[in-house]
Order: C-alpha cells, then sequence, then structure tokens
C-alpha cells in the first residue's frame, strides 16, 4: 500500500517487535522512525497522519527487522549519548551504558577542575569513560589501554571526533603488560564482571552483541577485579586513586579485594535503579 501513514507503519512495526519479544514495542517502533527519518519526538507526533513515503517506510521496516533480531538500538543507530558526549557505538566494543554515568560522577569527585592530572582507562572500549573525564577536566591527559585491537580502533574514533587525541595515548596492551602504572594521578576501570555461568541468561541484546572478553568476568565474576587491583597495589604511586564499575552484588567483595592490597578511603556510589556500581579508593 502507498497510503500508509506515519502511524500505520508505526502499528505493524510495534506488532512485529511484539512478536519479537521485546517489552515496549511501541516505543521502540517510535523511537526507531524518529531515527530513519531524523525526527524528534515532537516533530513524529505532529506528522503521524502524514502517508509514509517509499523510501521511509523501507528504511523503517530494515531497522524494524534488525531490532526484531535483537540488535541493540546503539548499533543500528552507530551512536550512543554517554555523559553529554555522542560517541560512535558498534559491535568492537560494550555499549556505553547509562549506568556507568555514577561511575564518571565518583572519579571526577577526586579530580580537582584545574588539576593536570594523568587519567588512565583500563579496558576503554569505546573510550566512553576516559573521554568523559576530558571533556570534564579540560587540563588533564590519559591513557586509554585496551588489549582489543578492534575496541582501540573505536576509541580512536571517538576520541578523534570529540577533539581529545592531543591528551589521549592510545596503549593496545594487556594490563599487566602496561608500563604507564606509576605515572597516573587516577585509574578508572569498567572490567568484565559478570560470572561466566550467568551469561546464557543475558538478554540478546548484551549476550550476543556485546564482545564476550567484555562481559566474561571469569566463574565468580572477580577474575578482572583481582588482576587490576593486586597490579594497582603493587604499581600505583601513593596517593594515585582508583575507581571502579562494579556489578550490583560485587560491593562488598570488592571492598574486601582493595582494603587487602593497601587501597584506603573508600567511597562508593549507586546507579540510576539503586544499585551498587561504583567504588573509588586511594593508594596508602
Amino acid at each position: 500500500m502507498s497510503d500508509q501513514s506515519l502511524s500505520d507503519i508505526i502499528r505493524l512495526g510495534a506488532e512485529k517487535l511484539q512478536n519479537a519479544g521485546l517489552d515496549d514495542p511501541r516505543m521502540e517502533a517510535r523511537r526507531l522512525l524518529c531515527l530513519v527519518a531524523g525526527y524528534t519526538p515532537a516533530t513524529l507526533i505532529s506528522k503521524e497522519l502524514e502517508p509514509a513515503s517509499p523510501d521511509l517506510k523501507l528504511a523503517f521496516e530494515q531497522a524494524v527487522g534488525m531490532r526484531a533480531d535483537r540488535q541493540p538500538f546503539a548499533h543500528i543507530a552507530g551512536r550512543v549519548d554517554f555523559y553529554g558526549l555522542e560517541l560512535w557505538s558498534d559491535g568492537r566494543a560494550l555499549i556505553p551504558r547509562a549506568d556507568s554515568e555514577c561511575v564518571v560522577d565518583l572519579a571526577l569527585m577526586q579530580i580537582p577542575e584545574d588539576a593536570a592530572w594523568h587519567l588512565a582507562d583500563l579496558g576503554t572500549g569505546s573510550g566512553a569513560l576516559l573521554a568523559a573525564l576530558l571533556s570534564q577536566r579540560q587540563r588533564a591527559s590519559g591513557a586509554a589501554v585496551e588489549q582489543s585491537a578492534a575496541a582501540i580502533s573505536l576509541a580512536n574514533e571517538n576520541f578523534e571526533t570529540l577533539n581529545l587525541t592531543g591528551r589521549v595515548q592510545l596503549v593496545q596492551s594487556a594490563w599487566a603488560d602496561w608500563a604507564g602504572w606509576d605515572r597516573c594521578d587516577l585509574i578508572i576501570s569498567n572490567p568484565p564482571y559478570i560470572a561466566s555461568d550467568v551469561i546464557p541468561d543475558l538478554a540478546p541484546e548484551v549476550r550476543d552483541f556485546d564482545p564476550m572478553d567484555a562481559l566474561d568476568g571469569g566463574p565468580d565474576g572477580l577474575a578482572a577485579y583481582r588482576e587490576i587491583i593486586a597490579l594497582g597495589g603493587e604499581r600505583m604511586r601513593s596517593g594515585a586513586h582508583l575507581v571502579l564499575e562494579i556489578g550490583y552484588d560485587q560491593n562488598s567483595a570488592v571492598t574486601d579485594l582493595l582494603g587487602s592490597a593497601g587501597f584506603v578511603q573508600l567511597e562508593h556510589r549507586k546507579d540510576l535503579s539503586g544499585n551498587d556500581r561504583a567504588i573509588a579508593a586511594k593508594k596508602s
């Protein structure tokens, strides 16, 4: 049919998304139409009864098909908003999530506004955490440490887009092989922290599209914390800060690891859902 309205194609798209098991298919359909049409939600409301052009209908149907296959919206859009920044997002790295913004908040509380601090982001992925910190602390610089070549390439694209490359050193390395531990005033990380046997039960958008090495934290989800905290305890300089994103049920375990490695002055933050999400500590 050539006389379908935007409202009609939204309804048909929502039906397909409902059949695919999405929780709020109508919202998802409207969001996808806004994406492919370049509309704001308010613009879409004003245009719902207008006819859908063949090109717009085709683009919408393709986007709905991708979402029905449980591809994340951020991958369909190719970008995601994080801490006021627009970042490129695809399967090369974990999608930055709003819950991680509280980790940035906690790190920024440690960094004086005008300090020329040197920062590092371990397992930088898309570069989101480091980009957010540098955007808020104009005199700071940082190292983006990442073992995955694919993730490093995505991080580099984001730093270039945000005009941050002059303040960032990209380091493709395992954490244990990185030589910069003792040069940092603050190290931040969102390491893999999901227990291996939980991964099959994750939402398809996460399980099938985020890189497995960014998710799998070993049998108890704590493998990366043990490594980072042990290395930090040995190599970070006295007075330097360590800020970690954690899983909702890992606060006490990570707190114990930090205490055992000689970290003090622990601070904790909860995410938007009220779950434990971030820990900051200082090397004694």
